[in-house]
């Protein structure tokens, strides 16, 4: 029976709720501001529990495979909306922005060293709300990005096995192949997941290394001016400072998802020292391996016409080099590779991203659970697979050969919000956590946060200016929105002290799982006003 003594309000808010919801006093429930949490029971978090065995190499091998699929498909099509002077200008100023970014995760992920990373991070600096929308966001960008790679892989094979066997297979015969088998290895465990992750990495630099070199026979700066310009711009900017922008979208594709590095903190042995590492040396890779692409993949003989026309760059730059048939049939075989190095790893992180939201009940709960032995979430990777897999279906059948960039442009949308948000997380925790450890500390600080925070935003209302991809983007919108009003009407009364929100509430005194158990606190040990 309720104990019905009366309800003390403080100054912030703060009151007991009984468990049907009522005021009253419970030592299971407690509301703090707009939100409230519930303990749960204690093999709750038994049943959620993740396993370290990532060491620098595996991580940095897992930030640079989520990436280096960007080298083999998308950011081409970007040719066609601004030559390749517009997309070379955009790759330098999304550089930028990866960098004041990526210093900016690398000193607050060591800080925060929680699987929620960029929720994390929105959480402790914004509150519930703001680590909502953060998480949210960066969950929208990983499910799309296995659609986005996903389709790539089935329009490489299709075209492979057009060559090699005059065989058509349907696309979405590749999807369920490629979600079935890669899901399936992230399921089977971290270590079996980071085995593969560092060998399908050191595949994809190769077959990149070699096409660099291989395409040096066929380079002509001449090549990479090939598309007409329209009247009064130059053979540069072929459709003149708008292309800038418009291909900001695809210029962020060659380092989409080396953020994702954060996620695998609760998996790493040492985070607080080596997701900083990998993350920098990452992007150092990645920023080489991105300018050789865009230069040597663009000036192969079909130039940036040719090239911004296909759904396969890599593919036709063999063929460029090599003639058609059977040899580029086999390195186009080659070159999924680096697809499949980015598939496989963004499963990893959307996986990871549902989980970690869902066990802090922000999602339903029930997609946090982990397999019991595996110690991996199989929940939230076979969910993963069911959205990205629909996503692709419903995207293809309205927007057809445009499939790939219509996706594409939604995962950006989804990014760039994050990407947004964890600046303002890092500028804000600055000023409202000063004290908490920090084992690295950015180099460019605010300064580079804000700066980009700011291309982040621009980049953000580039996605609407083609008309061609601008009803996915405004779906994607529609579906951001649709998650705002869940967690307004369900999700923010059924919260979890998991690490992120133990972190967040007591300004760092609790939530390091490093030095102890999760789900350590209970709500009765809040504080009044926590």
């Amino acid at each position: 029976m309720t104990d019905k003594r009366p309800v003390v309000l403080d100054t912030r808010g703060t009151a007991w709720i009984d468990a049907r919801g009522g005021f009253g006093v419970s030592d299971k429930q407690r509301k703090v501001g707009s939100v409230t949490y519930q303990d749960v029971g204690d093999d709750y978090f038994e049943q959620r529990g993740l396993k370290r065995h990532a060491g620098v190499w595996s991580l940095l091998a897992l930030g640079v495979a989520a990436v280096i699929s960007g080298d083999f498909f998308g950011w081409n099509l970007g040719l066609l909306s601004g030559g390749f002077g517009g997309l070379a200008i955009a790759t330098v100023i999304i550089t930028i922005m990866y960098i004041g970014l990526c210093y900016s995760i690398s000193e607050m992920s060591p800080a925060l060293p929680h699987t929620g990373g960029a929720y994390s991070f929105g959480r402790s600096a914004m509150g519930p709300w703001g680590g909502f929308i953060t998480g949210l966001a960066e969950n929208m960008e990983y499910v799309v990005t296995t659609a986005v790679v996903v389709v790539a892989i089935g329009f490489y094979m299709n075209a492979i096995f057009i060559e090699l066997f005059n065989w058509d297979i349907p696309l979405q015969v590749w999807w369920l192949v490629g979600y079935a088998i890669f899901i399936g290895i992230n399921i089977r465990g971290i270590e079996a997941t980071m085995r593969f992750t560092v060998v399908i990495c050191i595949l994809s630099m190769l077959v990149l290394l070699f096409f660099f070199i291989a395409a040096l026979t066929d380079f002509s700066v001449s090549h990479l001016t090939n598309i007409p310009p329209e009247a009064g711009n130059s053979k540069w900017l072929p459709f003149g400072a708008s292309g800038i922008f418009k291909n900001l979208p695809f210029a962020i594709w060659f380092f989409l998802a080396i953020e994702e590095l954060p996620l695998a903190a609760e998996e790493a042995h040492d985070p607080k020292r080596d997701i900083p590492k990998a993350t920098m040396w990452g992007l150092g890779v990645l920023i080489f391996f991105g300018v050789g692409t865009l230069i040597l993949n663009t000036g192969v003989s079909s130039g940036a016409a040719g090239i911004g026309d296909t759904g396969e760059p890599l593919f036709q730059g063999f063929i460029d080099i090599f003639g058609s048939g059977t040899g580029a049939a086999l390195l186009a075989l080659a070159a999924v590779i680096g697809l499949v190095a980015s598939f496989h790893t963004i499963i990893f992180a959307a996986g990871r991203n549902i989980f970690s939201l869902s066990r802090a009940g922000y999602f339903p709960k029930w997609l946090s659970r982990t397999h019991g032995t595996r110690k991996t979430p199989y929940v939230a990777l076979l969910v993963t697979g069911v959205v990205g897999y629909g996503l692709a279906w419903w995207i293809n059948e309205s927007a057809g050969t445009n499939v790939g960039a219509a996706l594409l442009t939604m995962a950006v949308f989804g990014a760039v919000i994050s990407y947004f948000m964890q600046m303002l997380s890092f500028i804000l925790l600055r000023r409202k956590m000063p004290d908490i450890e920090r084992p690295y500390r950015s180099p460019v600080g605010v300064a580079g946060a804000a700066v980009a925070g700011i291309i982040a935003l621009v980049a953000l209302v580039s996605l609407y200016l083609d008309p061609t991809y601008r009803p996915g983007v405004v779906g994607t919108a529609i579906w951001f929105l649709l998650g705002i009003v869940y967690f307004a009407i369900a999700g923010r009364h059924r919260l979890v002290l998991s690490p992120e929100e133990e972190f967040a509430l007591t300004a760092g005194e609790h939530g390091d799982t490093q030095k102890e158990d999760v789900g350590a606190m209970h709500v009765s040990e809040m504080k009044d006003g926590s």
